[in-house]
């Protein structure tokens, strides 16, 4: 085993970009060298998500209760819904002398690099926001409105990955960008630190 620090990534993408696939692909590949940290929720299951592997889906309330207990690494209510990324998850992966992957929002990815400085923040962008707009109306059981709500939000996200994030990627084609990332994540690994 390599004597790196071990270090913190940060995966963000706005609605619509493919993360979601982006990450399952990645947990095969280097699940070994790195832990991938799941989110808990207060958003309902989507089709085919499972609690504990795509996020922790869990009740306001209780999602509340771990506000106050100082639980997450960082938290967010995005689009109705709260998210957060879990303090202790991060803390064990470091002990178990892995490095950690969180898949967070950029609001997210920007509190985990105020927390961890060091921490590797990696925005993926669709081709194009056409091609984004495209992808968010296939997805099932959002409104109109929810639909601009996304959009909006993405446009301010891109801006953000583009000005404050280590690394931006374009997902044009899905495999590429997965090496990429891997590339990424091997190079900032390899630092001394």
């Amino acid at each position: 085993m390599s004597s790196h620090k071990r270090k913190i990534f940060v995966i963000s993408a706005p609605s619509g970009t493919g993360k979601t696939t982006i990450v399952n692909k990645l947990k095969e590949k280097i699940g070994k060298t790195i832990e991938v940290i799941t989110t808990f929720t207060t958003r309902k299951p989507r089709p085919g998500e499972k609690s504990g592997y795509d996020y922790y889906f869990i009740t306001t309330r209780k999602f509340k209760e771990m506000i106050k207990q100082g639980a997450f690494a960082e938290w967010a209510m995005v689009y109705g819904n709260y998210y957060g990324t879990p303090k202790k998850d991060i803390n064990e992966a470091i002990k178990k002398g892995k490095d950690a992957l969180l898949v967070i929002d950029t609001q997210g990815g920007m509190s985990i690099k105020k927390l961890f400085p060091d921490a590797v923040l990696i925005g993926i962008l669709p081709p194009s926001i056409k091609e984004q707009e495209r992808r968010i109306r296939k997805r099932d059981g959002l409104t109109e409105e929810e639909i601009k709500r996304r959009i909006e939000e993405a446009k301010k996200e891109r801006k953000i990955i583009m000005s404050k994030y280590d690394y931006h990627l374009i997902n044009k084609n899905l495999k590429n960008t997965i090496k990429k990332i891997e590339r990424i994540i091997k190079r900032e690994m390899n630092k001394n630190g």
